[in-house]
């Protein structure tokens, strides 16, 4: 999920599943900083101190892999400084950036942030692409840390593949088909596909259920598939009024928000959460790390209920990196446990944990999630679902506005005609007022 200095309030809500999801969404709960300026070196039993900025849960810590580090290294000690919101972190390591000192020997990088890194503060950051074997990561997630002269700043922790996460019980009641093969083959292709389900679900829905829970959902999950969002990647210029991939998402968003097949939720609001519990929506686009988020709010009741679908098109939400900055007085001790950390086998450990999905594709084979997780979602392939979703996603350029833009877009736009029950193009030119003073315009 993505972030920046900017917070939507949608996102910033994602904290109270901190520790069910990937640390790219999980930054973002309360005020507090637990962070400090960079203190590496040596220590009173002669080890060299390694500190590691992040934001969140990345997991690291509860996976024992710093502990398996120090052990492999006894010379080598490792303090992770959290800081637990995003866009208090942020804005704190700019800072350190350009003045050249502070900064952790590894600073973590949400995705939403990976753009102004690369175009800001490329020359700040360790060219990672000279110290590793590059085809370990998927070719889309390199290419968002890549500057335009080809370095690499920062290594792939996780991604966030997306897939429908189903309730085959009330699908069963709606007279629909339940079989996820054969239902994923009805909406292959075009999120449009999916929301003519929907148009099906809703002629014989259960009592009090809808299809899905919120047209801004729906929009997020078809623009993560798109291959153009809201900048130019060639030119970098703010394209969001003519991009295709925008258009597409919002006419999709369109045809559920004006329609009575959305619950019209907020997602991780409290009655959110309460949708999952008494089951009021049938379907959600859900990345790999909300997973156990959907298995803690639905409860027992949903346990073999849920149910989980290839997505219509291949779609990312989330992910993040670890950079090196040039200011750190270990560099050679900080690309080898930044490259560790990321390897295959650590991130297959740090999935084990909490279901934070690998941007190793050599992983996936290893990737077993937990008995009664794929026992709730109906024993469903949840690791080649995702992994299947994972390689074909199209490489996406996230401009430095990116969340901001989009946050309008979902959080004034479609909100206007889902919720107060505006046209479509009263909500769009509410959206485009609200991002021309986004972009100071």
């Amino acid at each position: 999920m993505g972030t920046s200095t900017r917070r939507s309030r949608r996102l910033m809500a994602l904290a109270a599943v901190a520790a069910l999801t990937t640390g790219l969404l999980a930054g973002c709960s309360k005020d507090s900083d637990n962070s400090s300026s960079n203190d590496s070196g040596g220590n009173s039993k002669g080890k060299t101190t390694l500190t590691i900025g992040t934001f969140g849960v990345f997991g690291y810590k509860q996976a024992g892999l710093y502990d398996e580090y120090m052990k492999l290294h006894p010379n080598i000690s490792i303090k992770e400084n959290v800081t637990t919101r995003t866009d208090v972190y942020w804005p704190k390591v700019l800072t350190r950036l350009q003045a050249g000192s502070g900064t952790d020997d590894i600073q973590a990088i949400e995705v939403g942030n990976i753009t102004e890194a690369v175009q800001t503060q490329g020359s700040k950051f360790v060219d990672l692409g000279k110290e590793v074997d590059k085809s370990q990561w998927l070719d889309w997630k390199n290419a968002q840390a890549t500057t335009k002269d080809g370095k690499l700043i920062g290594l792939g922790t996780d991604v966030g593949p997306m897939a429908i996460c189903y309730r085959k019980d009330l699908f069963k009641k709606a007279g629909l088909e339940t079989d996820r093969t054969k239902l994923a083959a009805q909406w292959k292709g075009d999120w449009a596909k999916y929301v003519d389900v929907g148009k099906q679900y809703m002629k014989k829905a259960p009592s009090g259920t809808k299809f899905v829970d919120s047209a801004s959902s729906v929009y997020n999950a078809a623009l993560g598939g798109a291959s153009e969002r809201y900048y130019d990647k060639s030119s970098g210029q703010v394209v969001w009024d003519k991009s295709d991939g925008v258009k597409k998402a919002w006419d999709v968003a369109m045809s559920v928000a004006t329609s009575n097949m959305s619950a019209k939720l907020k997602q991780f609001d409290k009655p959110w959460d309460q949708g999952y519990a008494n089951g009021t929506f049938a379907t959600v686009a859900c990345p790999a790390w909300m997973i156990g988020y959907i298995e803690q709010k639905s409860g027992d009741s949903g346990k073999g209920n849920w149910d989980v679908a290839a997505a219509p098109t291949a779609s990312n939400w989330g992910g993040s990196f670890l950079g090196v900055p040039t200011a750190g007085k270990h560099q050679k001790e900080a690309i080898a446990l930044a490259k560790w950390l990321t390897a295959p086998e650590q991130q297959a450990k740090v999935f084990a944990k909490q279901a934070s999905f690998p941007s190793t594709p050599s992983a996936y084979p290893t990737l077993k999630p937990a008995a009664d997780t794929t026992a709730y979602f109906s024993n469903a392939p949840l690791t080649q679902i995702f992994a299947d979703s994972a390689k074909t996603i199209p490489s996406q350029y996230f401009g430095i506005k990116d969340q901001p833009i989009n946050t309008a877009i979902t959080d004034v736009g479609i909100l206007q005609v889902e919720q107060k029950g505006k046209s479509p193009s009263q909500g769009w030119d509410a959206a485009k007022n609200e991002i021309k003073d986004v972009l100071g315009q």
